[in-house]
């Protein structure tokens, strides 16, 4: 198998990841990122996120000479055959993705580029983006020949490796015979269904994968508030639901709803797309409206458990910050939500996250107390309330939480202990859609 060299552009989730694991293959790979602090914290093994094995993984390949860093974009992009693009394209207040990174990172390439390179769009990016805006702004640079590709990347934080190295499919869009044939020798070691598309199909996968996902989530907490009113469990219709081979049981997990970099973002991204079409997605709409009510929800159990009297300086313990579990990211975090609006309404606020509290002290303010273990968090609070799904709280000793508590009351946004065994030590459980 050839072995290529690959230059991939930003190092944040996608393209740390990405470059590793392409190094982890046995590619030589050169990963750059404008931020000279970030490189040389790379350099010396120090990860800027966390994601089990991937710590690991980078000082393993550092050492065996396949994976190195660099901020010099001119520089590193010569040798490479392969350049992709990994960087941001965060959304904006109507769910427009702001394309800048991407803007200039195409120019820098265009500037820089000496020879013919596949240059591959692994940052989502509105379909068409490929072809009429990274390939224009190249071609306005620099007049050789290259060729644009689309890999969108499908990776789930927590399982990002394995998500990278035993995919569903692999997906690239191209122009041309060659860059497809490229791309699949690249990907030549990983067993899965690869596809060739054209750059816009490929694009839009991205998108709808993703808005499918969201959507899913939002119609299984549809259901959820629809038993809490009828009597049924959501949980028992889940199962039931998921073993439909044509529904499956993934993304039925009823709670706070979605979140984190991609499912938020990339939903308002496809509403926004169609609406510059002239067409008005009503069911990505309710997607999003149904999201945005969970939260909202979650908090209106909390009143209603002080029979109307108000959470004003009731001390409120929340479990779990991150958007999910397994990682340190709490963009579109419903649990910062959560502790946000608690904090509207009077509440003194006691948290605990495994691996997210450093973000999160970023952005809430100073009143929220930071606590070093859940008992801690818990201590003379009046609820506890579990904002993230990490398993480890499954497994904490839950009678000691209950005697540390003023009340025995947990507010489960997950659903992630069981009712039954909640209630058998003395709780007062409430969780999303569950009538047990």
């Amino acid at each position: 198998m050839k072995k290529d060299k690959i230059a991939v552009i930003g190092t944040g989730y996608v393209g740390l990841v990405s470059g590793v694991c392409f190094a982890d293959l046995g590619n030589e790979v050169i990963c750059i990122d404008k931020n000279k602090e970030k490189i040389e914290k790379l350099k010396k093994g120090i990860i800027p996120i966390y994601e089990p094995g991937l710590e690991e993984m980078v000082k393993r390949n550092v050492k065996q000479g396949r994976l190195s860093f660099n901020a010099d974009l001119g520089r590193s992009i010569q040798n490479a055959t392969i350049i992709f693009i990994c960087v941001g394209t965060p959304s904006t207040k109507n769910g427009k993705p702001e394309l800048f990174y991407i803007k200039a990172v195409a120019q820098e390439i265009g500037r820089n580029i000496r020879e013919p390179k596949i240059i591959v769009t692994k940052s989502t990016v509105p379909t068409g983006a490929g072809k009429n805006l990274v390939a224009k702004i190249i071609s306005k640079y620099w007049k050789g020949d290259f060729e644009i590709a689309s890999n969108p990347e499908f990776l789930r934080e927590g399982t990002a490796i394995s998500d990278f190295l035993n995919p569903d499919r692999i997906v690239i869009g191209v122009n041309s015979p060659k860059a497809g044939k490229a791309l699949l020798e690249l990907y030549e070691k990983i067993d899965c269904p690869k596809i060739i598309t054209t750059l816009e199909s490929a694009e839009m996968i991205k998108y709808a994968s993703n808005a499918f996902l969201a959507t899913k989530i939002s119609f299984i907490n549809e259901i959820a508030n629809i038993c809490e009113k009828s009597g049924a469990d959501v949980e028992e219709v889940a199962i039931g639901m998921g073993l439909d081979k044509r529904i499956g049981k993934h993304f039925l997990k009823s709670g706070l709803g979605y979140g984190g970099s991609c499912l938020p973002k990339d939903i308002r991204a496809l509403r926004h797309l169609a609406g510059a079409n002239g067409y008005r997605s009503r069911l990505l709409e309710s997607a999003i409206g149904i999201n945005n009510y969970q939260k909202k929800q979650i908090v209106e159990k909390i009143k209603n458990l002080f029979s109307g009297k108000g959470i004003e300086d009731k001390t409120i313990a929340v479990l779990g910050l991150a958007f999910k579990d397994n990682t340190d990211d709490i963009r579109d975090s419903a649990a910062i939500d959560i502790v946000k609006r608690l904090q509207k309404l009077g509440a003194k606020i006691r948290t605990f996250d495994p691996k997210a509290m450093e973000n999160a002290k970023k952005i809430l303010n100073s009143r929220v107390k930071f606590c070093q273990s859940p008992y801690e968090a818990v201590k003379n609070a009046n609820l506890v309330t579990i904002a993230t799904e990490w398993s480890q709280f499954k497994k904490i000793n839950w009678k000691k939480i209950k005697n540390l508590l003023k009340k025995p009351i947990v507010v489960d946004g997950r659903n992630l202990l069981d009712p039954a065994k909640m209630k058998k030590l003395g709780f007062r459980y409430v969780g999303v859609g569950r009538n047990i």
